[in-house]
C-alpha cells in the first residue's frame, strides 16, 4: 500500500453522470425494486406490531405499535443502503466490471466511490419514504415534524452506504457479506432499540449500542415521530455524519488498493 492509497479523496461534480447511470438502470426495475424492499420492513411492523402490540403495554409513552415504526423507518433505511452498497457495488466493481469502463474516461476512482455512496443513500432515501407513506396511511403519526423523517432516511443511508462499502472493497466473493450481515448487521439491528428499549439491556450492551450508528438514528426517529425535538439532536446527526466520512475515506483507500493490484 502506497502513501498515494491515503491521500485525501479530490472529488468533482463527475460523480453526478454516474449516478445518474444508476437511476436510469435502476428506473427499468423500479416497481419490483421498491416492493421488494417495502415488503420486508412492512411485515415486521404489521406483523409484531399488531401481534405483541396487543400483548404489550405502552412505551415511552405511545403504542407499541408507533415505537416499533420509527425503528423499522430506519432499519429498512440501513438495509436498503447496505444491500445497494455491498451486492450491487460489488456487481459493478467486479462481475460487470461497469467501474473499469468508467474509469478509461477522465472520472476518477474518487468520484466513483462517492457515486455509489450517494446511490446508495438514494436508493434508503426512496425505501424510507415508502415506510413513512405506510406509517402515515395508517395513521401512526400525525405530526409535521414527521417530515424530518425523510432527511433522516438520507443521512442514515449514507452513514450505512459508506460501512458497506468498506465491506465491499474487502470481499473476495458474494459470499462474504454473510458474515456481515449476520455479525454486524443484524446483532445491531437486535440491540440498538428497533423492537425494544435499549435501557432494557444489560449495561455492558447498553454500552455497545450508544456507539452504534442505529441506535443514533432510532433516537431521531423516535420522538420525531410524536412531534417532539429528539434530545441531543446534533450529537447524534454528529455521530452518523462521522460515520458517513469514516466509511466513505477508508472505502476509498481500500478501493485504491484493490484496483491498483
Amino acid at each position: 500500500m502506497s502513501i498515494r492509497d491515503f491521500a485525501l479523496p479530490e472529488l468533482s461534480m463527475r460523480f453526478f453522470p454516474i449516478w445518474q447511470r444508476h437511476w436510469l438502470v435502476w428506473k427499468k426495475v423500479a416497481a419490483a425494486s421498491i416492493m421488494g424492499h417495502l415488503a420486508d420492513p412492512v411485515i415486521y411492523m404489521l406483523g409484531l406490531g399488531y401481534g405483541l402490540g396487543s400483548l404489550l403495554p405502552q412505551m415511552g409513552g405511545t403504542s407499541y405499535m408507533t415505537f416499533l415504526a420509527a425503528g423499522t423507518v430506519c432499519y429498512s433505511t440501513m438495509n436498503s443502503a447496505s444491500f445497494e452498497a455491498l451486492y450491487s457495488g460489488f456487481s459493478r466493481m467486479h462481475e460487470q466490471r461497469t467501474w473499469e469502463a468508467i474509469l478509461n474516461t477522465p472520472i476518477t476512482l474518487d468520484d466513483i466511490v462517492l457515486s455509489e455512496i450517494l446511490w446508495a443513500a438514494t436508493k434508503s432515501l426512496m425505501s424510507g419514504i415508502a415506510v413513512l407513506v405506510v406509517i402515515w396511511l395508517l395513521g401512526l403519526s400525525h405530526s409535521v415534524m414527521s417530515l424530518w423523517m425523510i432527511p433522516l432516511a438520507l443521512l442514515v443511508g449514507l452513514a450505512f452506504a459508506g460501512l458497506g462499502l468498506i465491506m465491499t472493497a474487502l470481499a473476495p466473493s458474494y459470499d462474504f457479506f454473510l458474515y456481515y450481515f449476520t455479525l454486524v448487521i443484524t446483532p445491531m439491528m437486535m440491540i440498538s432499540g428497533v423492537f425494544f428499549p435499549v435501557n432494557q439491556l444489560p449495561e455492558s450492551v447498553q454500552m455497545v449500542s450508544n456507539v452504534l450508528p442505529l441506535t443514533h438514528a432510532i433516537d431521531l426517529a423516535r420522538p420525531l415521530m410524536t412531534g417532539a425535538v429528539p434530545p441531543a439532536a446534533l450529537l447524534h446527526i454528529a455521530v452518523l455524519l462521522a460515520y458517513t466520512l469514516f466509511g466513505f475515506y477508508v472505502s476509498l483507500v481500500l478501493f485504491r488498493r484493490r484496483l491498483s493490484r
